[in-house]
């Protein structure tokens, strides 16, 4: 709900910097796996007991993530950046809930397991959307320019970096927060199914 609008306050600093890495030499893709390896490390210090500690390399990993693109509009666009970007982070998405299930199994396994589902569900939803889109030939850059077609809902990336910056805050709220979001999450599924049906049908 609120990509839209962050894009158009961090598009310009971010492509400035992919300008610059780009002449450095630097590629979207070192970028990306850069990003990942900040974000798995984010989980390592959340399972260790650092959640707030966690909270440097998770920004880190989420600028990172999108100065990849950046980079990539700054110099080669290629279909595998994006696919090896979207796989980056489903890996972030579901480590940051996995870390918390084992930071304290007994309060966090349950409530992560449901944002687990939730994120699948949503997933699935996002990226069968973004097949049949591309089979049709739609295009969006409502989310900025995107390898693939980003089909907006109530929940995206930016309610989701601020869902983790909250559990990582409040560490001990983790199984009412996550509840809550895996609520919301399985809403935004929901909208998409619908909205699919509408478009697709």
């Amino acid at each position: 709900m609120l990509d839209a609008t962050a894009r158009k306050l961090i598009d310009p600093p971010l492509n400035r910097l992919g300008h610059a890495l780009a002449r450095r030499g630097v590629t979207a893709n070192a970028v990306t796996l850069g990003g990942l390896a900040l974000g798995l490390a984010a989980a390592v210090m959340v399972a260790l007991g650092a959640p707030g500690l966690a909270l440097v390399p998770l920004l880190l990993s989420r600028l990172a993530d999108g100065l990849d693109g950046a980079v990539a509009r700054a110099t080669t666009r290629t279909d595998f950046g994006g696919y090896l970007d979207i796989v980056a982070d489903f890996l972030f998405y579901g480590a940051v809930p996995f870390a918390f299930a084992v930071l304290d199994p007994a309060a966090n396994a349950l409530p992560a397991a449901f944002l687990l589902l939730c994120f699948y569900v949503n997933g699935t939803s996002f990226l069968g959307f973004a097949t049949l889109a591309a089979k049709r030939g739609l295009e969006t850059t409502a989310q900025g320019q995107k390898s693939l077609y980003y089909s907006a809902g109530l929940l995206e990336g930016t309610e989701t970096i601020l869902f983790f910056i909250a559990l990582c805050l409040l560490p001990g709220w983790f199984a009412p927060l996550a509840w809550g979001f895996g609520a919301l999450t399985l809403f935004t599924a929901l909208a998409r199914v619908l909205n699919a049906r509408h478009i697709f049908h």
